[in-house]
């Protein structure tokens, strides 16, 4: 493998989005690593079946699925990577943690910090001093606005919005549309504008 190839691990459909962030930076992928291969080939690119060790270099885990991701990582012996979009903005003062992806249309504005195999998702914004602790996803069109803090496994879901200062616990699920006006516990699934807290999910 050509040490500038990335390997990626789930041949999902959030694989198929991160195959094309880094063929907009003119970087291959070496092949696709899945426990359970449903098909040979995505978007051209090799897919084989996994073994029970690995120890690869420049490596993606291409799995949307925040829980599933960090089991993964936690089993790989492997050095890892990022993959930012050529049509993401993000500030040079911003701070990428390995394993992280960031999409077409993304912004990412000044002093924020983004955690390990993060996920920020088409056209989501980040505002200034905003921090993502690990494995969290911030779903298309989510807009946090400055300083909002997001704990480690949490779920943005897509077109989410959060005012400035909020802080949002971990492995929480933040709903479609949800307009997030005040702290979020960990673990509790958030609803609706007002946001409001509708159940709690089991620990991650």
């Amino acid at each position: 493998m050509e040490k500038d190839k990335v390997v990626l691990y789930g041949a999902s459909g959030h694989c198929k989005v991160i195959v094309d962030i880094l063929g907009s930076n003119q970087i291959d992928v070496a092949f696709i690593v899945d426990d359970d291969p449903k098909c040979k080939t995505i978007l051209g690119n090799l897919v084989v079946r996994s073994e029970n060790c690995f120890t690869f270099r420049n490596v993606i885990v291409s799995i949307g699925n925040n829980s599933i991701r960090k089991k993964i990582v936690k089993k790989l012996n492997s050095n890892f990577t990022i993959a930012i979009h050529s049509k993401a903005v993000v500030s040079q003062y911003v701070s990428v943690g390995e394993g992280t992806v960031i999409m077409a249309g993304a912004i990412v504005n000044p002093a924020v910090q983004i955690g390990k195999h993060c996920i920020v998702n088409t056209a989501a914004t980040l505002d200034h001093d905003c921090v993502l602790g690990d494995f969290v996803h911030v779903s298309p069109n989510a807009s946090l606005a400055g300083g909002v803090h997001v704990g480690e496994g949490t779920h943005v879901g897509i077109g989410a919005i959060v005012i400035q200062g909020v802080v949002i616990g971990k492995w929480a699920i933040i709903g479609a549309g949800a307009v997030i006006l005040r702290d979020v516990p960990d673990y509790a699934v958030v609803v609706g504008n007002p946001g409001r807290v509708l159940r709690y999910v089991e620990e991650e």
